[in-house]
């Protein structure tokens, strides 16, 4: 007998060395894969925290000056550097907030009053007691890089008379400038200068157009003019008077009362940014924000949320691009010799958030003013200039707007919505998550309906009944099309199966309950056919007999689709689902559950097939040798012993279904909207990012709410595969006894 020369007892140093490279490999690798998805969680994690952060405000070294009154109107440039002080004489002050440089200068054309309108706009008044309006403004000087003040000139026709006015507003519309005013016995009018283009471009001319309300507005004590000179609203006491302006006439369009349900008074109106709310501040530390609301077809002014403060609002400023505003808190000391103490606090109103607060380094303050950009407040007091850089960073953003009911402006009720961009400066960002995270989960449930059953179905047939050659074909063929790219199946979902299902909609419907149907009438058929005429065709070729009806089915449904539809839904499918209250959308709902059940069959198949072959042969062996049929040795041992990797495999399919980007990017309509009607369509949150994420200013609001958005998708990722993995190991441990 010849000598063996290995043995298992022998010590090979060499198979030693292989054996703890390849575990040092293989722990690397596994460590590494772990690693790697810590730091894509925290990265995340890391761009996404700034949202929800406090944002600091920063006070910069008082600048002193000599400005002792209070003015009528400051300026502030957008760097923070220049500031320009208008008051009611008409002189104005310049003055740099870095170096304390000082320049004064007057107003010419023999202006005498000055009065502020808005925080841009100057009500000027003339020697001759005539009133016009100007609008300067702060803009940088590219050569020198310092801040440049330019006053328009005011012509002689750019002058009108408004004899007992008592309160008189007025808006600029680029070359036009619309003036309303109130007189004595409460007749409000407008009048309108409108420039028009003469032969002699160098000299400019206006027409005068004059409207008068018909009733007089008893004790008018404030007066607010919309930027586009089209609203009017009169303050009388806790009365408001909401006008129409057109070309020719004033209308009252409703009175509101203003008061509270506690009793407060109205103590001063304001225009938030785009003017469509009215912020209303009160003696009791409230500010109200009101806005239009569509109610049986007329638009009524509605209370929509409360601002509630611990002390006098002092001064409240809105911002000039934002929904947000900047309130100056006044809290009055117990000592009556020492000074108050101020607060200042920066909110936004659509997520009602508290941006930004911090105490104020003055205790008398004169004036307080917030440049074009609402980056840099200012507060005046007595000898002195206190300059703030308020960052009011992610102010949209607040867990009530990403996952709450938000009433948005013009909207008639609270509402989820998406929508980040808008051809209006003037627009309210909607950040809810809600209808993206509704569309998500809904098109991955659409497209497990679809693929869970045929693929289960159909990897239990494969791996059970079929025979090896085959299951040698069929396996690898279904393996092969999870490498199909998605970008095709989307690309033929969208362009060329949602036609056919929208022209041939009452064939589809059908189609989804005739073939299950048939199917199970084509076995019960086969099952009647003796076996003397069955046994006759070759093991393994059974499924064929289906293919046909189902083929015949398909052809004979598509065929009399139109018969159907003249039959069943009165010529126009459509048309019948609009009349019942069923939106039809091209690309919906049905389509993306198609195409994305089509690409997660292969997923579900693959592992489910494995889970079901894997099951060891002696165990169906011993059942049906005990007298079991085959069905019930499948269900209640193959099945049952299987069921971990099952149950894994349509995890893993339902993850594959919410991270799919290109098949919901490409067959849906991407519309984020909250409706389980499967032939509306749905936006998802990997749509999202892949649509926007190139398009979003990195660093934005919009930037960092896409990481969130990813975060949310890792994280419902990470859950689902966890919990996966727990209940596969508690079905492991339930029939290990097998």
């Amino acid at each position: 007998m010849a000598t063996a020369n290995f043995s298992l007892h022998t010590k090979d140093r060499k198979r030693l060395i292989k054996d703890r490279l390849v575990r040092w490999i293989v722990s690397f690798g596994g460590l590494s894969v772990l690693a790697g998805l810590i730091f894509i969680f925290v990265y995340l994690a890391y761009v996404t925290l700034p949202l929800f952060s406090d944002n600091e405000v920063t006070w910069q070294p008082a600048i002193s000056t000599d400005i002792a009154d209070t003015p009528v109107l400051t300026l502030v440039s957008d760097s923070g550097h220049d500031s320009v002080f208008f008051f009611a004489d008409g002189g104005y002050i310049q003055q740099s907030l870095v170096t304390g440089k000082q320049k004064k200068h007057r107003l010419p054309d023999g202006i005498v009053r000055l009065q502020a309108i808005d925080d841009k706009t100057l009500l000027t008044v003339d020697n001759k007691g005539r009133y016009s309006a100007l609008k300067p403004k702060l803009q940088l000087d590219q050569a020198s890089g310092d801040a440049q003040l330019i006053v328009p000139e005011l012509v002689e026709e750019q002058w009108i008379s408004l004899p007992s006015a008592e309160l008189v507003s007025a808006v600029i519309i680029k070359d036009d400038i619309v003036f309303a005013s109130i007189d004595e016995r409460g007749i409000l009018q407008t009048q309108v200068l409108q420039h028009i283009t003469t032969a002699d471009a160098s000299e400019p001319s206006f027409i005068a157009t004059t409207a008068l309300m018909p009733t007089a507005i008893e004790g008018a004590k404030e007066l607010v003019l919309t930027p586009d000179g089209r609203t009017l609203y009169v303050r009388s006491g806790n009365q408001l008077v909401v006008i129409n302006r057109d070309a020719q006439s004033l209308q009252a369009r409703e009175v509101v009362d203003l008061s509270t349900p506690n009793g407060a008074n109205v103590s001063g109106l304001h225009l938030l940014s785009g003017a469509y709310s009215l912020l209303v501040q009160y003696d009791n530390h409230q500010v109200w924000q009101w806005f239009d609301v569509l109610t049986e077809g007329e638009r009524k002014l509605t209370p929509i949320r409360s601002f509630q403060f611990d002390a006098d609002i002092a001064f409240l400023t809105p911002e000039a691009t934002s929904k947000g505003f900047n309130v100056l808190l006044s809290s009055p000391t117990t000592s009556d010799s020492a000074p108050n103490s101020f607060q200042l606090q920066s909110l936004y109103t659509t997520s009602e958030k508290l941006v930004a607060e911090s105490p104020v380094p003055s205790s008398n303050v004169l004036d307080f003013s917030l440049s074009n950009n609402g980056h840099h407040a200012l507060v005046l007091s007595n000898g002195a200039m206190h300059r703030a850089y308020l960052p009011n960073e992610h102010q949209e953003i607040s867990l009530s707007a990403l996952w709450q009911k938000v009433w948005y402006e013009s909207y008639p009720e609270p509402e989820f919505i998406w929508q980040t961009t808008a051809a209006s400066d003037d627009f309210e960002a909607k950040y809810s998550l809600v209808p993206i995270a509704f569309g998500t989960i809904k098109a991955a449930l659409f497209a497990m309906l679809f693929s869970v059953p045929i693929a289960v179905f159909g990897a239990i047939y494969t791996a059970y009944f079929m025979s090896s050659k085959m299951r040698r074909v069929v396996k690898p063929t279904i393996e092969l099309m999870e490498a199909l790219p998605t970008v095709i199946i989307g690309f033929l979902a969208g362009l060329w199966f949602a036609p056919i299902v929208e022209t041939h909609l009452p064939a589809i419907l059908l189609l989804l309950v005739a073939l299950p149907l048939l199917s199970l009438l084509s076995g019960a058929v086969w099952y009647a056919i003796p076996k003397a005429y069955t046994s006759k065709l070759p093991s393994g070729l059974h499924p064929f007999t289906l293919i046909p009806v189902i083929l015949i089915a398909i052809y004979l449904a598509m065929t009399f689709s139109s018969d159907m539809e003249v039959m069943l839904f009165n010529g126009d499918a459509r048309v019948f689902l609009a009349t019942h209250g069923i939106d039809f959308d091209q690309r919906n709902a049905l389509v993306v559950g198609f195409a994305m059940g089509f690409a997660v069959i292969p997923t579900i198949f693959t592992i489910a097939e494995d889970a079901i072959f894997s099951v060891p042969k002696h165990l169906s062996d011993g059942s049906l040798a005990l007298g079991a049929t085959q069905w019930q040795t499948l269900i209640y041992v193959v099945l049952l012993t299987a069921s971990p990797g099952i149950f894994s495999a349509i995890m893993m399919g339902l993850g594959r279904a919410v991270g799919e980007t290109m098949i919901v990017l490409m067959a849906t309509g991407n519309t984020p909207i909250l409706d389980w009607n499967i032939f509306e369509g749905m936006r998802t949150l990997s749509a999202t990012m892949a649509v926007e994420l190139p398009e979003s200013e990195v660093g934005s609001s919009h930037y960092r709410l896409l990481f969130l958005i990813a975060l949310i998708l890792f994280s419902f990722t990470f859950v689902v595969n966890s919990l996966a993995e727990w209940v596969r190991q508690r079905l492991r441990e339930k029939y290990s006894a097998l």
